[in-house]
């Protein structure tokens, strides 16, 4: 995901995008009535931030529990990756159960964000494809009890 650095975002572009965020099917024509513009001039600028990866992807978010992944978990890892590779990373991220791996500062060098249906799921997900990936020196598993606020979507400024 490479977004370009040299150009600018406009209040127009920051209004499709918070209008887009909240409703990802909103159509064209209703973010023109919104913002009264025309369709065409819309169709153009979110066009514009698909291809400058501004708009990264459209997505259906769907409740865990629906699909029996009730057990959320984030994994702490330390791997003898030396800084700035992300071999360990890229195995990590190839993990079905595996939704974020993010390269961190600090003690750890990676933290990770799993679903799984329960804790014995869980405990198969790390014998079967954590356990695997050679550079893994130490793993520490925080499990949630319940969670308060969870999103994706993010804070556009007004412009």
């Amino acid at each position: 995901m490479i977004v370009e650095n040299n150009f600018s975002l406009d209040k127009v572009d920051l209004a499709i995008l918070r209008l887009m965020q909240e409703n990802a099917r909103i159509s064209n024509v209703q973010i023109a009535k919104d913002l009264e513009m025309a369709p065409s001039a819309i169709l153009e600028r979110v066009k514009k931030l698909e291809q400058r990866g501004v708009i990264v992807q459209y997505t259906t978010r769907i409740n865990p529990a629906a699909v029996d992944l009730k057990l959320l978990a984030f994994i702490s890892l330390k791997a003898s990756d030396s800084i700035g590779c992300a071999d360990t990373a890229k195995e990590l991220a190839k993990i079905e159960e595996v939704q974020e791996v993010h390269i961190i500062a600090g003690e750890d060098c990676y933290l990770v964000k799993v679903r799984t249906s329960d804790s014995a799921s869980l405990m198969a997900l790390m014998r079967n494809s954590f356990s695997k990936i050679k550079n893994i020196l130490s793993i520490r598993t925080t499990i949630v009890l319940e969670t308060l606020k969870e999103q994706q979507q993010l804070k556009i400024p007004e412009n």
